[in-house]
């Protein structure tokens, strides 16, 4: 099964995210602080269909959780290995997020929080199509090479 690394703190987002991501027949790995995701993604990046990346969060607790731009500046320091989806609503930031990836020559998409169901119709159709194209390369690389002539 595919998976989608996220970073979102919001419960009701993610729990519908969560039902787009099965209905899609995706695992959806999710953080809702950057620090911990940069932390901890790392051995995941590599299977990842793709990203999708919220940019203001709140704290848990006293501890600053981080933001968006802290996780896209962090993979903009790596070889891409896959798309971006930046779903935020802070215009300004989210701008900035999709520059790091832009600069980095990251695949990188902006999904606008915009009407009740964004993310069950605006976000699923490029995550789809991210799914698509991620099982398309998959099954290229997956295919044994031809065996040698005699």
């Amino acid at each position: 099964m595919p998976i989608a690394l996220m970073l979102e703190d919001e419960a009701e987002r993610l729990v519908r995210f969560r039902a787009v991501a099965a209905r899609l027949g995706c695992e959806l790995v999710c953080w809702p602080n950057a620090h911990r995701m940069i932390a901890e993604m790392g051995e995941r990046l590599a299977e990842a269909a793709f990203i999708s990346l919220d940019h203001d969060l709140e704290p848990e607790d006293a501890t600053d959780p981080g933001d968006g731009l802290d996780v896209a500046k962090h993979l903009a320091g790596l070889s891409p290995t896959c798309p971006v989806i930046v779903h935020t609503s802070n215009g300004a930031r989210g701008d900035s997020m999709m520059g790091e990836f832009e600069l980095a020559g990251w695949r990188h998409h902006r999904v606008l929080p915009i009407g009740d169901d964004w993310i069950e119709v605006d976000w699923a159709w490029h995550a789809r199509n991210l799914l698509r194209r991620a099982n398309r390369v998959r099954r290229t690389t997956d295919k044994p090479s031809a065996p040698p002539g005699d």
